[in-house]
């Protein structure tokens, strides 16, 4: 088997998603392969209409009865409409995606859900485990694209769902199934039967090694959604982005908990990110972090102890490692105990929560400098923003939001970057604090909270 490129010529023995030789991208085919032989309906072209007179309500999104996929996606699913689901190996997209059918089957929905790698009876267990079982949910193991669109014709279900197009196959082109013209094939021939027959579709997707989307990046232009789901082996969260969407915005997340039982939606959950005990001991401090729109309460918590060897450790968890070395640098310049030269730092926030944005920066340095120092902050204490090299606090943005989502959460102080309240209003209750540069919020905060246990 060769792939010769259609732009220049050049030959290889396998596929690559840029020619060598002209530099063109998806040039590439498959040797010998045939042209599609699928067969469609012709159908007379209809005339064109001024764009008043189109109907926008066959475009109107309809609910998937899941919360959270409705929200990545705009408010449901449209009519039509293709969206592509990809993500690691085992995060539970299948879980997902037969909570979805199922959901939608209860309300009388034909929905057929398409599985080729897992046989019928696996995934009527896996049904049973999470209650996805209804009399509208038709569940075919198949792997032969004409097999399908055959049952698409004869069944005229109104959700269609494949897991995965890697594993469909057409007879009419050469390749095995998960090659790129066999995946070209068949992603086209369900785009058009979806558009054909307003039948919105789902297709899953697997991943590289690279984390990409497999096959060729054509799949990611043809269809109208593309969404990633994410989340950590060990952890129950998982998280759901809209890479693309055509039909609402790519900025929100959808948020899931992953038990033993299923996957349902999480409206609130800021809960997973916190610790469970009373007590709020030295080198935990909170912080909101912005996931696409959505705010987040989570829970910092550091521990320096002395070195046994003669190299120090530093080691992080759901944090970046460069980031918290750029604060224990700050710190080591501006608090007069931090001497770190010999200490092992760990760093790691609850419930396997990610920190990458900036915002987080103050309470990092906050929960680091009261493990260092051994005194614990206030427990409903929030610091939000940004700290330079120089050790200044900066403002972040949408700070009135994240004030508030502490505020709903029951915190009643707040530690920001002066200057960041003068066009945001404080919640109502809440004590918000302007602090300039980082010495001064660690001597302010620790001192007011030894003040408060004296009392």
């Amino acid at each position: 088997m060769s792939f010769t490129c259609s732009e220049c010529g050049y030959s290889t023995v396998k596929w690559l998603g840029r020619c060598p030789e002209c530099q063109a991208w998806g040039t590439l085919e498959e040797k010998g392969a045939n042209s599609s032989k699928v067969k469609t309906k012709v159908k007379k072209s209809s005339a064109a209409k001024p764009i008043s007179e189109i109907d926008s309500t066959l475009a109107q999104a309809r609910s998937t009865f899941v919360p959270e996929f409705d929200r990545v996606l705009g408010g449901g699913i449209v009519p039509g409409a293709v969206v592509l689901l990809s993500g690691e190996p085992g995060v539970g997209k299948s879980t997902l995606l037969l909570d979805v059918a199922a959901k939608i089957a209860m309300f009388g929905v034909k929905v057929l859900y398409v599985t080729g790698e897992e046989s019928a009876g696996q995934v009527r267990l896996r049904a049973e485990r999470i209650n996805a079982l209804a009399d509208s949910l038709l569940l075919a193991a198949e792997t032969d694209l004409g097999s399908v669109l055959g049952m698409i014709e004869a069944e005229q279900p109104e959700l269609l769902v494949v897991d995965s197009i890697q594993t469909l196959a057409s007879s009419e082109v050469e390749g095995i199934p998960g090659g790129v013209t066999q995946v070209r094939e068949v992603a086209s021939a369900l785009i058009r039967e979806a558009k054909a027959r307003s039948l919105p579709t789902v297709l899953v997707g697997h991943i590289t090694k690279d984390g990409t989307i497999a096959g060729p990046r054509l799949l990611e232009h043809l269809v109208d959604v593309v969404c990633t789901f994410e989340g950590e082996r060990h952890s129950r969260l998982r998280m759901l982005r809209a890479v693309k969407n055509r039909f609402g915005p790519t900025d929100d997340v959808g948020c899931f908990d992953m038990e033993e039982n299923g996957i349902k939606s999480l409206e609130d959950p800021s809960g997973l990110f916190l610790s469970r005990s009373g007590a709020n001991p030295p080198g935990t401090c909170l912080t909101v972090t912005q996931e696409g729109k959505r705010p987040l309460l989570v829970e910092v918590q550091s521990l320096i102890t002395e070195s046994a060897g003669g190299q120090s450790r530093r080691s992080v968890s759901g944090v970046d490692s460069s980031r918290v070395a750029m604060m224990l640098a700050v710190l080591s310049q501006n608090v007069s105990q931090a001497n770190l030269a010999k200490s092992d730092v760990f760093t790691a926030t609850v419930g396997g929560a990610k920190l990458s944005e900036p915002a987080s920066d103050l309470a990092i340095c906050m929960s680091l400098a009261s493990a260092l120092l051994g005194k614990p902050l206030a427990r409903q204490l929030v610091a939000i923003g940004e700290v330079s090299l120089s050790g200044e606090i900066r403002n972040v943005p949408n700070l009135g939001q994240r004030l508030n989502e502490a505020k709903r959460l029951g915190i009643t102080h707040a530690v920001v970057a002066k200057g960041a309240m003068t066009n945001v209003a404080a919640p109502e209750k809440m004590k918000v604090e302007e602090c300039e540069h980082i010495a001064g919020a660690v001597e302010s905060m620790l001192t007011k909270q030894a003040l408060r246990e004296q009392k």
